[in-house]
């Protein structure tokens, strides 16, 4: 289980990740994240984050007919969106060499 504080700030450019490898709807990225690991993501979860990528302009929804059912919200990375996502990309990129480089470390005396 990955602790809720280590995933707070890496969700949402994880979401973005999904949504720019393809269109697709609330229920697909939350099956999709759990392909990639996140086992305890739940809706209650996802739903709220993509209502503030959208407010925040990141990602655009379209509605569109369903053959199970009511129309499905497809969400789509802007142009925003795919900036941020690189942005996030970067920083995740720093984040995880300086995390390695500590955790490698053999301790003190270690220069």
């Amino acid at each position: 289980m990955i602790p809720s504080q280590m995933l707070k700030g890496t969700l949402e450019g994880c979401i973005l990740k999904v949504i720019r490898d393809r269109e697709t709807y609330g229920y697909q990225i939350l099956q999709q994240l759990h392909e990639y690991g996140f086992h305890d993501m739940s809706e209650g979860t996802i739903y709220p984050l993509l209502l503030r990528l959208e407010k925040n302009g990141r990602i655009k929804a379209e509605y569109r007919n369903s053959e199970l059912g009511p129309k499905r919200k497809y969400f789509s990375v802007t142009v925003d969106g795919e900036r941020e996502l690189e942005n996030f990309m970067d920083s995740w990129r720093q984040l995880e060499i300086a995390v390695n480089n500590t955790l490698q470390s053999g301790g003190e005396g270690d220069e």
